[in-house]
This record gives C-alpha cells, sequence and structure tokens, in this order.
C-alpha cells in the first residue's frame, strides 16, 4: 500500500483528526468506529503475509493500491481538509444518483 509508514500516518492522523491507536515499526492502526479500523503496513511488512499470492509491492509503484471509501455528513468540510494535507484532487464533490455527495482524491506517499 505504501513504503514510508510515517508519513502515511501523519496523512491519515491529519485526515481522521485523530491519532492512531496502534503506531508501532511494521504496523499502524486507526479505530474508525466500533466496527472498522484501518491498518497501514509498509510493503516488506505486508511481503512477509502476501508473498506467496502476489508479487511485491515495489514493482508496481505508481498505481492504485486501494479504494478507501469513508461516509460523512461533512463531505465539503472533509473534501477541504483532505486537499489542505497534501490529498490530490481527482474529482470535486457531486451529486450521486444514489443519493450521496461524492468525492474522489488520492494520496501517493
Amino acid at each position: 500500500m505504501y513504503n514510508d509508514q510515517k508519513r502515511s500516518t501523519e496523512f491519515y492522523t491529519a485526515l481522521f483528526r485523530r491519532k492512531p491507536h496502534i503506531n508501532v515499526p511494521g504496523m499502524t492502526e486507526f479505530i474508525l468506529s466500533d466496527h472498522c479500523k484501518l491498518g497501514l503496513m509498509p510493503h516488506d511488512g505486508i511481503v512477509k503475509i502476501l508473498k506467496d499470492f502476489m508479487p511485491h509491492p515495489d514493482r508496481g509503484n505508481g498505481i492504485p493500491r486501494c479504494e478507501l471509501y469513508l461516509r460523512t455528513n461533512g463531505v465539503t468540510a472533509e473534501y477541504d481538509n483532505a486537499l489542505q494535507i497534501g490529498a490530490k484532487l481527482i474529482s470535486v464533490v457531486k451529486s450521486q444518483n444514489w443519493g450521496d455527495d461524492v468525492c474522489a482524491l488520492e494520496r501517493i506517499l
């Protein structure tokens, strides 16, 4: 997913406006709700788990690694915050036919 745990931790701390629940070498974990956590693991750590199932992540730099959907009642405020902390704009906030207002951003670390 990424290869700079410190930068990724700083980004998601600013995005979620909360400190990680766990932040040790090789793993950062944010508790997002009672039923949802986000775990961040550098390339060398994830390779130990997934090496028999997929290529090393270093061979895929510059391509999307995951999609993370976050639901909020304040999409405009979250959109503005994400841009301020370095997220790159893919699409502005737009109303969708299913009733949600959605934007797309990316963060390459």
